[in-house]
């Protein structure tokens, strides 16, 4: 059974271990000027002390692949030559502490254009719309249907969807020219590939809306020009919201279920549309589905420890594809279990690497298995330690 020290090969890249840090966006990039979306000092040494820490892989946070697809301005954003060396000082870095440099593309859509998350208390929909404006960023969407408090977004036409597949694309190029070793499409959280994805966003009467092979469209020209761009060497990762949570609250299915009434007999996306999907895109050269849930609509979700583990599990039983789960893993002991178990094969643990870049390392001496120290801290560090 495997370990969470066991490396994991995808393709041709071995993954040293099975803890890994999941994207998580620092909104710390400069907003304006010749700078703006580059990774900086901050970037470097927050990716570079997790690496050291022990985590096995680093996908750095949401990327924007143009520049008024970022979900604020402070976003890192890979829609420019440019802006290739400075990743390239990140994953050169990431590299030497041990780690393998992963990165997640995305496009915010509706939700594109807000402000950092420490500023939300000050914002109303007059001054984001007025911010928008002075910007010039024009969100848009499957569908002109406004997220909660944000602006009204424009419908995107054929030629604009087709813009979005060739940023996507050309992103991922620029990334590996940084030296990434993976790449991630974004996909969850109520942004532009999810919209497409939920009946809740997309509205859409022509091929790229209505039933579910058209809501996917999109998506799997995403995946099918970026694997034909990166080559069949670059493992290709796709994170997914495998429910908007509107199923399981019509069900309730959970403590303390509650669902607006224009919602109790919505359609939305769901953990077995999840599945179709994962199967299609697996066929497409997707090797690993990083499982999420949420973040469409402003909903009620369950507030177990397993909310969204219990999906991830799910949708590797029913596939067979390679699953990483995520969401509220703190206990080393159920880290090692999820993936001894086979129940997935990698676990993104986020907020406890937030609050401790060591949490790797002191999980694996906790479960008495090697940690990865680095000669620099191997030679002055004991095991008991680590695990205090």
């Amino acid at each position: 059974m495997p370990a969470l020290n066991d490396s994991l090969k995808l393709r041709n890249l071995v993954i040293p271990n099975r803890i890994w840090m999941p994207p998580m966006c620092m909104y710390s990039a400069v907003a304006t000027g010749s700078d703006r979306g580059k990774p900086n000092d901050f970037h470097l040494a927050h990716y570079s002390a997790r690496a050291a820490g022990g985590a096995g892989l680093l996908i750095v946070e949401a990327t924007g692949v143009c520049p008024d697809g970022r979900i604020t301005p402070w976003d890192l954003g890979l829609w420019d030559d440019q802006q290739i060396p400075a990743f390239s000082r990140l994953t050169t870095a990431i590299k030497a502490h041990g780690a393998v440099p992963a990165i997640q593309l995305a496009h915010a859509g509706r939700k594109a254009g807000t402000n950092r998350p420490w500023k939300h208390s000050e914002e109303t929909e007059e001054s984001r719309a007025a911010e928008l404006a002075s910007l010039k960023w024009v969100p848009v969407a499957p569908s002109p249907i406004a997220f909660p408090g944000l602006v009204t977004p424009q419908e995107l036409d054929k030629a604009g969807i087709g813009s979005i597949v060739a940023d996507f694309t050309s992103a991922a190029v620029r990334a590996v020219q940084a030296g990434f070793e993976v790449i991630e499409i974004h996909a969850a959280h109520g942004y532009l590939l999810h919209e497409f994805l939920s009946p809740l966003t997309n509205q859409r009467t022509d091929e790229y809306g209505g039933c579910f092979e058209n809501r996917i469209r999109l998506l799997t020209e995403v995946v099918t020009s970026i694997r034909q761009a990166i080559g069949k060497d670059i493992p290709l990762f796709l994170r997914l919201s495998a429910t908007d949570w509107v199923e399981e609250n019509q069900r309730n299915e959970f403590a303390g279920a509650q669902l607006p009434a224009e919602l109790e007999a919505a359609e939305s996306w769901t953990v077995s549309q999840t599945i179709d999907l994962v199967r299609v895109v697996t066929s497409l050269g997707v090797d690993l589905i990083d499982c999420s849930t949420g973040g469409l609509i402003p909903i009620t979700m369950d507030n177990s420890r397993s909310y969204q583990i219990e999906k991830a599990i799910r949708i590797k039983e029913a596939t067979g594809a390679c699953v990483a789960g995520v969401g509220r893993i703190t206990d080393p002991l159920w880290a090692g279990s999820l993936v001894s178990a086979q129940q997935l094969d990698a676990v993104l643990v986020g907020r406890q690497l937030l609050a401790d870049p060591t949490w790797p390392n002191r999980a694996f001496v906790k479960l008495g298995l090697a940690p990865f120290l680095r000669p620099q801290y191997a030679w002055a560090t004991t095991v008991r330690h680590l695990g205090d």
